[in-house]
């Protein structure tokens, strides 16, 4: 479904006398349907910055990123035009950043809704589909109709997950999903990750947790000089018993 060939990125300063900063240089691999490929390494060495080249917040400096489409077109993310990567946005390709931001006055459950009906779905599917989101992440029926500027930083988290898992995106990339939640939230948030897996979504995601790394990834390499090397690991799963020691302390 994306196959990256000999992707990189380079920064230039211009307030610091056209200084050159190297994100990452010769990056290649590829994601097949339903499976997650992890990305680690030392802050700094270029994970986030890869994320935003595949999803086209920054524009590549060299290489490609062939997408194939739900109609089976393959399309160049790093040379397309803009309303192109507008169009999968909406349709196909989610984000998960470490960030939460959103519209001010407007409750979580109407966030989750109208991500939803901006995508076609009937109001009231929507928002029972909402309920049941921000239901499976742990987020309280009491706070469903608050604002999420009222949220604990590991709330804000949660919501962020839910609305971009929620459209069950063809392709997703996440950017340290579960840095900031508790060990039960984890546990619930893996879980949604790993059912849009077995629907086919395929995933890039950049990680720093180990437990997450091990239950979720297919296929794991680490930023090293700035570029990519795999790293091999035993079977990616965390079994109910271990995870129960591990949620309890």
């Amino acid at each position: 479904m994306l196959k990256i060939d000999q992707l990189s990125k380079h920064f230039i300063m211009h307030i610091r006398n056209d200084a050159k900063i190297e994100g990452f240089d010769g990056i290649s691999f590829a994601v097949q349907a339903g499976e997650l490929v992890a990305i680690t390494g030392p802050s700094g060495s270029g994970k986030s910055s890869l994320l935003k080249c595949i999803y086209r917040t920054y524009t590549p400096t060299g290489g490609d990123v062939y997408y194939t489409d739900s109609q089976g077109q393959t399309v160049n993310l790093a040379k397309v035009e803009p309303w192109e990567i507008i169009r999968l946005r909406n349709k196909e390709i989610g984000y998960v950043s470490q960030f939460f931001s959103v519209i001010p006055r407007v409750s979580a459950l109407d966030i989750l809704t109208s991500t939803q009906t901006a995508r076609g779905v009937a109001q009231g599917e929507a928002r029972e589909r909402a309920a049941e989101y921000l239901e499976k992440v742990g987020i309280s029926p009491s706070l469903w109709d608050m604002y999420p500027a009222t949220f604990s930083g590991g709330e804000k988290q949660r919501l962020n997950i839910a609305n971009a898992l929620i459209t069950k995106p063809r392709m997703l990339l996440l950017d340290e999903p579960t840095a900031s939640l508790d060990a039960r939230s984890k546990e619930w948030v893996m879980d949604l990750i790993l059912a849009l897996k077995a629907e086919g979504t395929a995933m890039v995601g950049v990680f720093h947790d180990e437990i997450a790394i091990r239950t979720l990834a297919d296929h794991r390499f680490e930023m090293q000089s700035k570029q990519m090397v795999p790293v091999d690991q035993e079977k990616d799963y965390v079994d109910e018993e271990w995870f129960e020691v591990y949620a309890n302390g």
